[in-house]
């Protein structure tokens, strides 16, 4: 199979470029459905995304306590080149797997990047992103660490991962950031006010994870039972109750307007995320070749002025109905 090509965007001002869309493979060793989860699979997915000449992947120590990196790095053995691998530390798991909190200490910073350089076979980390703001320490202190992994030759660019405006203006004094990843979707839209013309403002690419919303913009979910038990979107405001049923309304009016568009709901959303802007890279999640390549063919969705305007007046910002975390979750974002 002859490697295709994809359009590129841009990370920042780190001079890297990277598949318009990337791979987000956090689902493929947690959290979703673990009666979907097939490593065999996912490494046919992977070199999927390869081959169709994306090159954006994105893990993280915390997914599957260590598993997801272990996936990714047998996938993209003797395929280094091809890929640009981002992953992430911070967020502190105990050995069942329990949430321990964050940390943005120096040596824990150190240590971590050991760690997920040993899990994922590989020398160097083209993007190293700070998971979570640690609020004990402050951001120059854990910045300044990942500022030495660069030195060191361990890392290649800086990213950090749901922080609020001014914490990221203050880590971009210590060190280029390259790129800021927090959630956007159609359905996730509070970064639009202050987040994202802050990282403009700095010159660092904005990574939109869960652009299809944790799956729900698919159209996919008809009742929260469609959901595994230990699935942990059932945990999620916006997947529960009254918020479910609200929430549904806002997916039969994209399914309305992917159907008039002809194309998928899935492809509507990301190709709406894709025209907010040539600094945003979405970063969709799958388990399943039939969901990437329908992703792949979002870059092929071009939606107009007038087509933007009239979502934005069906699904204007802040029409979904719940938080986008639990209240402890909830806590961990935008600082």
């Amino acid at each position: 199979m002859s490697k295709g090509s994809m359009a590129r965007r841009k990370l920042g001002s780190s001079g890297l470029t990277v598949s318009a869309i990337g791979l987000g493979c956090m689902g493929m060793s947690e959290f979703y459905d673990p009666r979907q989860m097939d490593d065999a699979e996912s490494i046919r997915v992977i070199h999927r995304f390869l081959d169709a000449g994306g090159d954006f992947l994105d893990t993280a120590d915390m997914y599957g306590s260590g598993r997801n990196e272990i996936l990714v790095g047998k996938a993209i053995a003797g395929r280094r080149g091809e890929v640009v691998l981002a992953t992430k530390f911070a967020n502190v798991r105990g050995p069942n797997g329990e949430f321990l909190g964050v940390r943005g200490d120096p040596q824990y910073v150190k240590d971590c990047c050991d760690a997920s350089l040993k899990r994922l076979g590989v020398d160097v980390i083209d993007l190293y992103y700070q998971h979570r703001v640690d609020p004990k320490v402050p951001i120059e202190e854990t910045v300044g660490a990942m500022g030495e992994l660069v030195q060191a030759g361990k890392v290649r660019h800086l990213g950090l991962s749901e922080a609020a405006p001014a914490t990221i203006r203050r880590a971009a004094l210590v060190h280029p950031i390259a790129a800021l990843q927090t959630e956007y979707s159609l359905w996730s839209r509070e970064v639009e006010s202050e987040i994202l013309p802050a990282v403009r403002a700095l010159g660092i690419a904005f990574v939109a994870y869960s652009p299809l919303g944790r799956g729900f913009l698919t159209g996919s979910f008809k009742t929260p039972d469609d959901l595994a038990p230990d699935d942990f979107r059932r945990h999620s405001p916006r997947f529960q109750g009254e918020n479910f049923a609200k929430n549904l309304e806002l997916v039969a009016k994209i399914q309305a307007l992917a159907a008039s568009k002809g194309c998928t709901p899935s492809q509507l959303a990301l190709a709406w995320v894709l025209a907010q802007g040539p600094d945003v890279i979405p970063i969709p999640g799958t388990k399943r070749t039939k969901y990437l390549d329908e992703n792949i063919a979002a870059l092929d969705v071009s939606l107009t002025t007038s087509e933007l305007e009239q979502i934005n007046a069906v699904l204007p910002a802040g029409s979904t109905s719940g938080e986008r975390y639990h209240p402890q979750a909830l806590q961990a974002v935008n600082r």
